[in-house]
């Protein structure tokens, strides 16, 4: 497919892993509407070539069929992303054997469906039809009650550094205080780490991932991701896991660094 010949182009900051998993979450949702989709990396920008727009992809994400499938399980539950997108069925967390279990960041009573359902919801919203999707941040309501706020996953590297009392003073969890979140990145990470994962390091919870500039489709994302598959244009980024409370259940993505051939 002609380099050129994108039809989508978001803004994107690849240190921020958060944000480069919501494109490959972006390329799995396009190939799922219009199939032979095709994602690169360019300086700043995620382009997808496939047979729609933004505007259509960002509305119909949005307006898709989510399924809790585990009704008896409201923080682990796998989730079932329907009609009118070809079906996915998301459970990347309860995967043991290839890592998915060690990328899952939220514990305790954080709902892993209410929160999926909550940052997908409030992608309705007219500013998610840009190419700045990943940088409209607002605190998110509660889709069952508009009096309460609902909390991300915290896949966005833009919250880890300010979670911990060790940062800022005081922390944010503990006081139990909502703040900014970034909705698209959250729902397009969820589901991007269901095909793209990281690759494991020496460290504990610490992963690499790369990004490419030529265009690929969903099937070699997996293996490009991993740095699995060489390719022009490679680069590689490493980035932490790390506990955002003092009890070291709760999790956050920390921004990444870029890695040199060798490291």
């Amino acid at each position: 497919m002609n380099r050129h010949g994108a039809s989508i182009k978001v803004r994107v900051d690849v240190t921020n892993p958060g944000q480069f998993f919501a494109c490959c979450g972006l390329l799995e949702l396009a190939d799922r509407l219009w199939p032979g989709a095709e994602g690169w990396f360019e300086v700043g920008e995620f382009n997808v070539a496939c047979g729609g727009d933004l505007e259509s992809l960002v509305s119909t994400a949005s307006m898709a069929k989510l399924t809790q499938l585990d009704k008896d399980d409201n923080t682990g539950s796998a989730i079932d992303v329907g009609a009118p997108i070809r079906p996915l069925r998301l459970d990347w967390w309860q995967d043991e054997e290839s890592g998915g279990k060690e990328l899952k960041v939220w514990a305790g009573s954080m709902e892993s469906f209410g929160i999926a359902r909550a940052m997908q919801l409030a992608m309705r919203a007219k500013p998610f039809r840009s190419r700045d999707l990943f940088d409209v941040g607002m605190v998110v309501p509660d889709p069952d009650d508009s009096t309460k706020k609902k909390e991300p996953f915290y896949f966005d590297a833009r919250r880890g550094p300010n979670a911990h009392s060790r940062d800022i003073g005081f922390s944010p969890n503990d006081l139990q205080m909502t703040t900014t979140a970034f909705p698209a990145v959250e729902f397009l990470c969820l589901v991007g780490l269901q095909r793209a994962r990281p690759a494991r390091t020496s460290q504990p919870r610490v992963f690499d991932y790369h990004i490419w500039a030529l265009p690929i489709p969903t099937d070699l994302l997996s293996a490009t991701v991993a740095g699995i598959v060489p390719s022009a244009g490679i680069r590689a980024y490493r980035f932490e896991i790390w506990f955002r409370t003092g009890q070291r259940k709760h999790k956050a993505f920390r921004s990444a660094i870029p890695l040199s051939t060798g490291d």
